[in-house]
C-alpha cells in the first residue's frame, strides 16, 4: 500500500463560523485571519494505492461552479486535483473508487463535473463512489441549515450514474469493502465516515470536520456549521483520547499548514505534538 495527499484547492471561510462560540481573541492564536475575517483552509484528498485499487478520499469542491459561487470562498493558490494526481503520475480515469466523508460541497464537489455537452456526469468515469446510506438519504433530503452545503448538482448524477455504493451499519466503527475501517461521527453531520488506515505500523486517522485544522484540538472548539454541537463536543473528547492513547496520526482535510500531526496529552487537554508533511514523515 501506498498513500498520497493530493491537493485539490485552497479557499477561505468565515473564521467565526469554523469556531462558534469562541472568541475571536483565540481563535485566531492559530487560525490568523484577514481583514474579512477569514482564515485560510485545504481541501486536502488522500489517495490509497492498494493492489490494483487507486481509492480518492474526498474531492473538494470541484471547478464547475459559477464565479460568483467561488466568489464567496475567496479561492486561494494553484493547487488543483488533476494536477496533483499528474505529479504522482495518475489521472482521475485510473480512481477505481471515491470514498465520501460526507457530501458537504468542499468535499465531494469535484465528483462531478460538465462534460463537452454541458451535461453533468463523473469525472471519474471508471470509479464507484461510496457514501453512507443514512448520510446519502439525510443529504438528498436536507435540512434547512444544511441545505446550502448539499447541492443537488454534486449529488444528485453520482445516484443517476449507477456508480453509486453505499455502506450500511449504525455502528460506531464499521468495516468498509475497501479495505479500512471507518469511524462514524454524527455531529458534524448525520453518519460522518472517518477512515481509519493502517500505514507503515502506524494507524492514521482521516479527521475531516471531526478536527478540519490544529486549532480545532480542544474539545470545545466545535464548528457553528455541526448540526449536533453537544454531540460534536462528546465524540471529539472521546476520540482524542483514544487517539492519543494509542499514537494514532491526524491527516487534517483542511488546514492549509498541517498535513499529519502526532498527540500528546497534555494539562490542557489532548494537543499538537508535533506536525509534519507526510513525505517527510513516511520519507515517501
Amino acid at each position: 500500500m501506498k498513500l498520497y495527499p493530493i491537493e485539490t484547492g485552497n479557499f477561505m471561510l468565515d473564521g467565526g463560523a469554523m469556531f462558534g462560540v469562541v472568541p475571536k481573541s483565540i481563535w485566531e492564536k492559530t487560525n490568523p485571519s484577514d481583514a474579512k475575517n477569514r482564515i485560510k483552509m485545504a481541501a486536502r484528498s488522500l489517495l490509497i494505492e492498494d493492489g490494483n485499487k487507486l481509492i480518492l478520499i474526498d474531492t473538494g469542491m470541484g471547478n464547475k461552479q459559477s464565479d460568483k459561487f467561488f466568489g464567496y470562498y475567496s479561492l486561494w493558490g494553484d493547487h488543483s486535483l488533476d494536477d496533483s494526481l499528474e505529479k504522482l503520475g495518475f489521472h482521475r480515469d485510473d480512481i477505481t473508487d471515491v470514498f465520501f466523508t460526507h457530501l458537504h460541497f468542499d468535499h465531494c464537489g469535484g465528483a462531478i463535473h460538465y462534460n463537452s455537452k454541458r451535461i453533468l456526469e463523473p469525472a471519474f468515469k471508471n470509479a464507484g463512489f461510496w457514501s453512507h446510506l443514512n448520510h446519502w438519504e439525510w443529504a438528498t433530503n436536507p435540512n434547512s441549515r444544511e441545505k446550502a452545503s448539499f447541492l443537488p448538482e454534486n449529488i444528485l448524477p453520482i445516484r443517476e450514474s449507477g456508480q453509486l455504493n453505499l455502506v450500511k451499519g449504525t455502528e460506531k466503527q464499521l468495516n468498509t469493502p475497501l479495505g479500512f475501517d471507518v469511524l462514524i461521527m454524527d455531529g458534524h453531520t448525520e453518519k460522518q465516515m472517518l477512515p481509519i488506515i493502517h500505514y507503515q505500523g502506524k494507524t492514521i486517522v482521516f479527521a475531516a470536520d471531526l478536527i478540519p485544522t490544529v486549532g480545532h484540538l480542544p474539545v470545545t472548539y466545535v464548528m457553528g456549521y455541526d448540526t449536533r454541537p453537544l454531540l460534536t463536543l462528546e465524540e471529539k473528547t472521546s476520540f482524542l483520547e483514544h487517539a492519543s492513547e494509542n499514537n494514532f496520526l491526524l491527516f487534517l482535510e483542511h488546514d492549509a499548514d498541517n498535513e499529519l500531526v502526532e498527540l500528546k496529552q497534555t494539562n490542557k487537554g489532548v494537543r499538537c505534538k508535533e506536525s509534519f508533511r507526510f513525505k517527510d514523515y513516511f520519507n515517501s
